[in-house]
């Protein structure tokens, strides 16, 4: 994805402009409900009806309660969590709303111990972690508006594209790929003499500024994008004219699936250097994330065994055969294991794999057949809402797999791996990944790479959370199963 080095504004016929500038009161409004009821509602479950003071005060908690709310409001509007670049895309948004609402309550600890304030554990053990899950949901839900309202074709930038004709075609790609980011390439100008897709509209080669300025103008752009091959000094001359006409600049370098905690911007000599870290796969964190699998997989266990024995009885009445289905799959480093499965096909399909291979709804390389003849009854059921895949929880506490990772692959599929696609391998596999909540069986063989490489390359505990929740979601709608 392309990444901002600059700040990005835009002109009053901006789409995304006009959605922040008509919703800025709604969501202020929103934000005023949500903490209003966490506030409120820790009031009410602590003290009830009564007008109770801190101890030793004469300051009531209703007092305390009005001027809460009306801090935690400036700290949400003074702290970014409405700033344009954050709205609508990635996790910055909700990392903003959470932090700041954190960082007011660690202050009210802070006042609190040092006035020697004896201030009611209950009233801020309920308003904190409410006053967060309402404020995150309220963003979630207005997110889920705006990015419907941009595939209907709203709120989006016009972006004219410039640079080579590769990056060009290849931002355009992206970016029309990801249209809930908010950009809509319109036109481009070349640097080069080579060729992109034809449903992008090229405007010509090596521009001038008067040539761009008078193609934001035909075109209607808001924005301009520059990636690889564009002049210095063009560029330089081009950021004065755009900032003068309030036309906002992005600058895309030639960096692909690196996810913003990787980039770091630092000006050195005028030049802004964007230096890309190492992921960490290693140490402390690898760590956390192995005493997570552990502790949640542990308690998934528990609470799922009647469910998991109901099913394994449902399996063993239906069809002969036993009640798990144990594969081959590659795990970390390269190491094999015996995948757990509850079983959901007759016992011979195996045998009948090679006279169904033609008939594949898949990828390029795995198998996939909507309506599998090998699927038993109550295979399809477990199929569509993935519990065929709840054994798997056992294999996450030997340590063989992990609750979130890339899928675990097959052995003739790691056979045929290109040099980089080795690197998926360099974690371990999981019960659910990126490739589980964008498609699963629609996806195409080289998207499914593609996002098994992203997640080992931006693996963070943050981003674990968020593909699982995104996960249930995913099972509810049972898209890609079969």
């Amino acid at each position: 994805m392309a990444t901002s080095t600059t700040s990005s504004t835009s002109t009053d016929s901006s789409g995304s402009t006009l959605w922040l500038r008509s919703q800025s009161t709604q969501m202020r409004v929103l934000d005023l409900i949500c903490v209003v009821l966490a506030v409120g509602g820790a009031h009410v479950l602590r003290f009830g009806a009564e007008d109770a003071s801190i101890a030793e005060t004469e300051v009531s908690y209703a007092t305390v309660s009005v001027l809460l709310v009306i801090t935690w409001l400036g700290v949400l509007e003074f702290s970014g969590t409405k700033d344009m670049k954050v709205l609508g895309t990635g996790t910055e948004e909700y990392k903003r709303v959470a932090a700041s609402s954190l960082w007011l309550f660690g202050a009210l600890a802070v006042v609190s111990y040092v006035f020697q304030l004896q201030t009611a554990r209950g009233y801020v053990s309920v308003a904190l972690p409410l006053g967060i899950l309402l404020l995150l949901a309220s963003r979630w839900l207005q997110r889920q508006v705006l990015h419907r309202g941009r595939r209907d074709g709203l709120y989006l930038h016009r972006v004219l594209l410039i640079g080579a004709a590769h990056s060009v075609d290849h931002l355009w790609k992206r970016l029309n790929q990801h249209i809930v980011s908010g950009y809509k390439p319109v036109a481009a100008f070349l640097t080069d003499s080579g060729t992109v897709d034809q449903a992008l509209p090229v405007l010509g080669t090596n521009p001038s500024v008067d040539d761009v300025l008078d193609a934001i103008g035909q075109r209607k752009a808001d924005t301009v994008a520059i990636s690889s091959g564009a002049d210095p000094t063009f560029l330089r001359h081009l950021g004065w004219a755009l900032s003068a006409r309030d036309v906002g600049m992005i600058m895309a370098p030639a960096l692909t699936d690196v996810s913003g905690p990787r980039i770091h911007i630092q000006p050195v000599a005028g030049l802004p250097l964007v230096h890309v870290t190492t992921p960490k796969l290693e140490g402390m964190q690898a760590i956390a994330k192995r005493a997570f699998d552990v502790v949640a997989s542990t308690a998934l266990l528990a609470v799922l065994c009647v469910p998991m024995a109901v099913v394994a009885l449902l399996i063993k009445l239906d069809s002969r055969g036993p009640v798990f289905f144990l594969q081959t799959r590659i795990g970390k480093a390269g190491e094999a294991f015996h995948m757990y499965k509850f079983r959901s096909m007759r016992t011979d399909a195996e045998v009948q794999l090679e006279a169904l291979k033609q008939l594949s709804q898949g990828n390029e390389v795995l198998f996939k057949l909507k309506n599998d003849p090998r699927v038993t009854r109550v295979g399809r059921w477990i199929r569509r809402y993935s519990v065929d895949e709840l054994p798997q929880l056992i294999n996450v506490l030997k340590g063989d797999m992990s609750l979130v990772g890339p899928r675990p692959p097959l052995p003739r599929e790691v056979a045929v791996y290109e040099q980089h696609e080795h690197r998926r391998l360099m974690v371990k596999p999981g019960i659910t990944g990126l490739w589980q909540v964008s498609g699963r069986s629609d996806l195409s063989w080289e998207e499914s790479i593609r996002l098994d490489l992203y997640y080992v390359e931006n693996w963070s505990p943050a981003q674990d959370l968020i593909i699982l929740f995104r996960t249930l979601r995913a099972v509810l709608a049972r898209d890609g199963a079969y």
